[in-house]
């Protein structure tokens, strides 16, 4: 019962961070869902979280979103989620775990050297961003640190950032939950679990909007580090201990 709570709170404080910076819900959240449930549960459940979180984003800022670059990564990008669901589900739980936290680390200095050389990318660049994120997506669930610099590189700023990038990511998400589904890796009790954990990130999202426009870059990209750090070395430890 602790840890269901323990999840909860969690789950509220990782969407309003989401709502107001534009991700990092998962990267909270994963770590405490693999304590909680193991790390090939964990995934499914926050599939279905994920995808309530982006619909709640998506939501608010609906008429910000740039449709064209939500095509042109999503083309891609859904049928790649869908081969990275498949993949997760026939590795070893431990080669899961470390590869969440090697991901989650790497990322750190990826994001910071990107945003150094001020990278600009147009729609077809996009379009392979979006499979590479995708299949990655699919196996470690959490691209938001790698999305952020592929859409704002793109030229996608505060609400149409948000808002394209919860779109596409809706769309890479229910590619990977249909892919669970079919392949019986979303029993009624797990499903059950995604949407308690998502109708919580919700709540916390649409908190988090009315907050966003006072977060400046500096730290946003503070709490973006912070969250992978600490996500990392968490998972890291739980597949070494």
């Amino acid at each position: 019962m602790a840890g269901q709570v323990l999840v909860l709170i969690v789950g509220l404080a990782a969407g309003m961070l989401s709502g107001i910076i534009g991700t990092g819900a998962s990267i909270i959240l994963l770590p405490i869902l693999v304590l909680q449930f193991g790390p090939q549960q964990a995934v499914p459940i926050m599939a279905i979280a994920g995808l309530l979180g982006n619909i709640s984003k998506a939501w608010s800022w609906w008429r910000d979103v740039d449709w064209r670059a939500f095509a042109a990564y999503s083309v891609t990008g859904i049928p790649a989620a869908a081969l990275g669901a498949h993949t997760l589900l026939v590795l070893p739980p431990n080669v899961v775990e470390i590869t969440l936290g090697i991901f989650f680390l790497a990322m750190i200095p990826t994001r910071r050297w990107m945003r150094a050389h001020n990278f600009h990318i147009r729609l077809w660049q996009l379009s392979i961003a979006g499979a590479v994120i995708g299949f990655l997506s699919g196996i470690v669930l959490s691209t938001g640190p790698l999305s952020v610099p592929a859409f704002t590189a793109y030229g996608l700023m505060r609400g149409a950032f948000i808002s394209t990038e919860a779109v596409s990511s809706l769309a890479l998400m229910a590619s990977k939950v249909a892919t669970f589904q079919q392949l019986g890796a979303l029993p009624g009790p797990m499903i059950v679990h995604g949407l308690i954990v998502g109708a919580v990130v919700m709540a916390g999202t649409f908190a988090g909007k009315l907050v966003m426009l006072r977060i400046n870059l500096h730290t946003f990209q503070y709490l973006l580090d912070g969250m992978l750090l600490c996500s990392g070395v968490a998972l890291l430890w739980t597949a070494f201990a």
